[in-house]
């Protein structure tokens, strides 16, 4: 797949909130997930696609409910590509809250090695 056709492909899956199914389909299996800063829930850098893949299990365990996700269409500049994630969720014990960030994702060998979310 072109970096275009695994942006076009993720941004999907991420409209319907369908993280896990993305990951296993589009990262490789020694991806690197960087969030903006680290934090009591999550670590600043997450390494392989398990630790991945049980990084958005917990995060859904968090919400308790998700009034919408927006997308907006992928941005393509060679084997890298950044979406703005726009949600609106009631978090467990946390209330409603918006985030917003830029997800930056490079690829190579045609699978998501790296993913970046700054705020």
């Amino acid at each position: 797949m072109t970096t275009q056709q695994i942006a076009d492909k993720l941004v999907a899956y991420c409209r319907k909130g369908d993280w896990e199914n993305a990951q296993k389909e589009l990262y490789a299996d020694n991806a690197v997930s960087v969030e903006p800063e680290a934090s009591p829930a999550f670590e600043k850098e997450t390494n392989g696609l398990p630790a991945i893949l049980a990084k958005g299990k917990k995060f859904d365990d968090m919400v308790d409910t998700m009034h919408s996700i927006k997308v907006s269409d992928p941005i393509v500049a060679g084997n890298s590509f950044a979406c703005v994630l726009d949600m609106d969720a009631t978090m467990k014990g946390r209330g409603r809250m918006p985030m917003k960030e830029l997800c930056v994702y490079t690829v190579q060998d045609g699978k998501v090695i790296r993913e970046e979310f700054i705020m």
